[in-house]
Parts: C-alpha cells; structure tokens; sequence
C-alpha cells in the first residue's frame, strides 16, 4: 500500500495500520484508507494509542508481515532517556483484530503511566473512500455506542441494515471518556515496577450486516498468527517446489501462503460454505469471477480445491434473467460480488455485477482444464446445466452467433472495458485513441475458442453428447477462421488489440496477444512470430512484458493498462509461449518474473511499473497496486507449469 500503511489479511478481513500501529481513518492524497475492513465496511475508523497524553514514536516502525510488530518510546530527548518502552502487536482473524500492548519501564524506581486507545467505527462502506469524488446519500443513518464494562460497542443501523463493532480489553479500562468526536477513550492508569512490565489485550469483534455467527476473536496476537500459520502450512504442504531453482520455490511458497490467507467465503449452488480466492487487498477482497477463475487455473496443477470452489461460487451466482443496471444475462457468469451496505441499497451496481465479457468463457475453461487434470467428472456432471448456459450466453447474448465474437459495451454506470484490461482508455490505438462503440476485445475471443473446444470435449467424455460437442467444435474452427481474417495486421505481424464498432483494427501492439498464445487461437506459424515479437526490447522491460509496446504514442510506464507489467499477464503468456514451443522465450519471462519477485521478498505486486531493467536494476513499483493479489500470488505456479525447475 501507499503512504506507509501495512496490510494484515486473513479470509474477509483486512486491517490497515501506520508505523506505529495506529488507524487514523484519513485518507491521504490517492492513497488507500487505513482502518480494519469486514465485507466492504470499515469496522475501526480510529484506533490511536496515547501515552501520557502524546502519541509515542516509533523506535521501530511496523514492518510487512502477518503480524505487525512495532517498538515506541515517549517523544524526548538525548538528555533524557525514555521512563518506558512500549511493545504493540497486532494481528487480524476472520472478523476480528487484536492487540497487545506492553508497557517495560527502563527506570529503577516505580513509574506511574496513563496510557489510553482512542477508538471509533464509521462503518463507511469502502465505494465511499475510493478517491473518485463520488458521494452517496445515506438517509436515516444512525450510530450509536454503549459503554460496557470492559470497553464500548458502536453500532450503525439504516432501515433494516444492521452493524457493530466491539471493543473489549483484559484488563478492563479503568474508564471510558467522550471525545466530543464520537471516538470513545479507553483509559488505564498504569503503575509499572522497577524495570518491570505491564501488558493489556485488546480485542475487536466486527459484526457485519448479514452475519450468521459472532466471530472467533483470537486470544492474542500470538493466537491469531499461529492459526493463519496452521492455515497456510495446510495449504503449501505436498506441493512439490524445484529444487534446482530455489528463487522460483521461494515465490511459490510466497504465492500459496498469499493464497491461504486470500480465501473469502462464498456459497455454492445448494447452499454449501466454500472459500474462494479473493481478488486483492486491499480494494477487492471479495469475489471476482475472472480473477478467482485464473488463479484457479494457475494453481489447479498443485491445489485443485480453490478451482472446485470457485466453479460452484460461480456456478451459484450464474444470471438466470436480464438485469439492464447489473448487466446480467441468462447463463452470464458475475463479474464482481459486494456485500456492502451501497451494494445493498443499490447505490453501486456491484452487489451481483456481471460487466465482463470474459468470466463466462473463463469458467468453462476452467471446467474442462478441472476435469482434464483431475478426473472428477461428478462436478461436470452437476454443473452441465450452468456450462451450457454459459455456452448459451456466449452464442446469444455474448455476440458468436450475431456478431461473430463476444462484444460488450461501454457500462455508463459501470465499466468502461470489460475485459482484463478494464481502466478506461486501457483499449486503444498506437496513438491512444479509444475505441468506440461495440468493442471486441482479442483476448476474449481466444477464451471463448478455448472454452468451445473444452466444453465440446467435456460434452463428448462425461455429458456423452456427440452432437453437440460436435456444434462447439466447429464453432470454435469458425471463430478462428474469422479472427486470423479479422484482427491479423499484415503490416505488423501481430494481432490487432481489438475491432472497434466499426469492424475497425484497433491498432495497439499490446500484450494481450500472450492470451491468444494460452489459449492456441492462433495458427502455429502466427504464435511463434507472436511469441518472439513479444520479447523484443519494446515490449520486453526485463521484468516481464509490458502490457503495450514503449514507443507507440499510447505507452506510459506508470499506466494501469499502458505500459505497465503485470505478472499474471506474463504467466498466462509464459504458458502460451510453452504452448507454442517457444521454450526459451518463456524462461526468459519466467526468470526476469522471478527476478522482481526476488526483489520484493518473493511476493510479486498486482503490477510493476514499465520501467526497462537496463536502466531500473530494481523493479520500480506501481503506485496504486494491491499488495497481495491471487493472480500474482498464483502466476510463480503457472511458471512453474510453463518452464518446470528450469
């Protein structure tokens, strides 16, 4: 994150604290909020220690981790050494955050200290804290807080939405204080021994609208970690790591630990509890349907039970009618689930939104690749109705039998783009002109070929339907046929971005072309001169592939969509590359990917900065990136898949 916050992060539940462990609730410039965040809410607005009345400094600040550890010191001078230190740690659960605070005197006489915890809960929904200057009206909206007798509950309520967070200390606080803010205070007057110590847990239990059970609120710190430890070990356990390159065993241990920690719950089609990937933290800790489906299929080869979760979560969430502000359509699959009160209230269309054109291909992709790598054809078979909805869509309303490909539309409300690259003059032409109108997005045809040709193989093997495996079989040879006539540019030898209302060929030389590789749109003389296109110097920064060419008009190294590097970009690429036999080519990419992940403590960001190796020996960072996403923190896995131990 910006502006020195730190991330700690287990299932739905994120925290976001300062240096030294405070929550101030500001949001500075274009930075993310701090504050402990349950299903889309801000549970603690305020949270700030105090020491005598003065906010210590940290003698060491908080450093990245599961755990936040930081050292304070009463503010002073070198005349006057500090009376105490003070010791926060701090670790988040499922619903919940605690705290433990030690306060050791240095002196060898008896010292009296009065420390106090400002604590307060807006219960903002976080669409209100994004830096889009947009506002929301919440008429009725009441908060409320009730003193106990061991700290304070706040409350939120309008109509029938219901919140609260509470906030309870051993030992108790020896009072609570009004601020005049609606923050309340929790003070104790401590009496410390000589060179002696005294410690106060804190402990915060969120109760999110919607919630069916009080959450486990961890004991300590300590508790908490050693279940989110317990947790990933679980989940890293019999993976085989290449032992002949230890950097890229590093990153996928990294990445399966992120994973562990990324699952949100979900719901399947008959009401079971699953754990899905989330997207990100800290905007996209929910489900989204492409991202949760490529991590998914990044991770398949060594953990399957992320991808049967997430077929069933988006199989349970599948559009049974037409929505014109949701975008549903019969057999669409979501785009993006919130469970936050603007959701609820239909202030933001993202309760259940379904503004992609590439989820749905995506999860028949993922049905075929689960069945081809696992054998488990009672899934298939339980979700035959779903995938050929899917397919539905994708003949219907996506486009293939109208128009020839899936299309979207600019959402007005919504998104821009509806593919991957989703920012909103992220599909344009070398000059960076947006495209206009209908847009056809390349890589999202070489998904829905791919999806034809797995769902046509899952139809012919476990659904025993010869008839119409053979209908999606040659409807995908006929979406290539079309596509090498449509989007190929003779004068570049490469693909275009995407056609524009007009059938025009958007001409940007993007990455995008990676994706028609994974997906084996492209004639085997076409791939191999796209693949080796893509490692020249302009696409090629050293840390990976940009996601458009430097030199066109269009690039920008510090674009979300223009010129950045994006890792889960470059691992469906490196795969594709694999697919094509272009075996060199795709070490390249999956070294110099290892390489910034090396530099970053093995966790590779949601994107780089485009910035080239021969002039940036470190990778520059993205400003505005998640610090932990499941694409990236699954993309080592696709490398490995891709390259092996290479």
């Amino acid at each position: 994150m910006t502006d020195r916050h730190h991330l700690l992060v287990h299932g739905g539940t994120f925290a976001a604290v300062g240096d030294g462990g405070d929550i101030s609730g500001v949001v500075r410039g274009a930075g993310s909020p701090d504050g402990l965040f349950v299903r889309d809410a801000r549970h603690l607005s305020r949270w700030q220690l105090t020491v005598d009345g003065a906010v210590p400094e940290a003698l060491t600040p908080v450093a990245d981790g599961d755990t936040a550890r930081c050292v304070l010191v009463p503010r002073g001078g070198r005349q006057e050494p500090p009376a105490y230190t003070i010791f926060r740690e701090q670790a988040v659960g499922d619903g919940a955050f605690v705290e433990s605070v030690r306060v050791t005197g240095n002196r060898p006489v008896a010292t009296t200290v009065r420390l106090a915890v400002t604590a307060d809960a807006d219960f903002t929904d976080q669409f209100e804290l994004r830096s889009d200057h947009r506002t929301y009206a919440k008429t009725g909206a009441v908060r409320h807080r009730r003193i106990l007798d061991d700290g304070v509950e706040f409350g939120y309520r309008r109509g029938e939405w219901r919140s609260g967070t509470t906030v309870t200390a051993e030992p108790a606080p020896d009072g609570v204080e009004e601020t005049g803010t609606g923050a309340r205070r929790l003070v104790w007057t401590l009496e410390l021994p000589p060179h002696g110590t005294v410690e106060l847990a804190l402990r915060v239990a969120a109760r999110p609208h919607g919630a069916t059970s009080e959450p486990w609120v961890p004991v300590s710190p300590a508790a908490a970690t050693e279940r989110q430890l317990e947790l990933e070990g679980e989940f890293v356990e019999g993976v085989a790591f290449p032992t002949g390159w230890p950097e890229l065993a590093a990153a996928c241990a990294r990445g399966l630990a992120d994973l562990a920690s990324l699952r949100v719950p979900a719901t399947g089609p008959d009401g079971e509890e699953l754990r899905v990937p989330a997207a990100g933290a800290p905007w996209f800790l929910t489900l989204l349907g492409r991202d949760a489906l490529l991590t998914s299929l990044f991770a398949l080869p060594y953990r399957p039970q992320p991808a049967a979760a997430t077929l069933l979560a988006l199989a349970a969430t599948q559009a049974r009618e037409t929505g014109a502000v949701s975008l549903a359509q019969p057999g669409k699959i979501v785009h993006e689930v919130r469970h936050g009160e603007l959701a609820h209230f239909g202030q933001v269309p993202y309760g259940r939104y379904y503004g992609s054109v590439d989820a749905t291909p995506l999860f028949l992709v993922l049905l075929g690749a689960y069945v081809e790598q696992t054998g488990d054809t009672a899934l298939a078979r339980r979700l035959e109705p779903h995938a050929r909805a899917a397919v539905g869509w994708m003949l219907d309303h996506g486009g293939l039998t109208s128009r020839g490909y899936l299309v979207y539309r600019a959402d007005r409300g919504g998104l821009a783009n509806q593919n991957w690259k989703d920012s909103p003059g992220a599909i344009c032409s070398a000059d960076g002109t947006r495209a206009t109108g209908p847009v056809t997005a390349a890589g999202a045809q070489g998904y829905a070929y791919d999806a034809l040709r797995r769902t046509a193989q899952v139809a012919r093997t476990v659904w025993d339907d010869e008839v119409y495996a053979a209908l999606l079989e040659q409807a995908a040879a006929d979406l290539r046929d079309r596509f090498q006539r449509d989007f190929w540019m003779r004068e570049h030898s490469f693909p275009a971005l995407a056609l524009d209302g007009e059938g025009r060929q958007v001409d940007a030389l993007a990455s995008d072309a990676g994706h028609l590789l994974w997906s084996g749109l492209l004639d085997k003389e076409y791939g191999e001169s796209v693949g080796r296109r893509l490692l020249e110097p302009d696409f090629f920064s050293g840390w990976g592939v940009r996601t458009l060419a430097a030199g066109q008009p269009a690039y920008h190294p510090l674009s979300y969509h223009r010129g950045s590097v994006w890792p889960h970009d470059n691992a469906l690429l490196t795969l594709g590359l694999a697919r094509y036999g272009l075996h060199d080519e795709a070490r390249t990419v999956a070294h110099a990917l290892v390489d910034a992940a090396t530099a970053t403590g093995h966790r590779l960001p949601e994107v780089l900065a485009g910035y080239g190796r021969d002039t940036h020996p470190e990778p520059v960072p993205y400003p505005h990136a998640c610090v932990r996403e499941s694409r990236s923190a699954a993309a080592p896995l696709a490398l490995l898949t891709a390259v092996g131990g290479a």
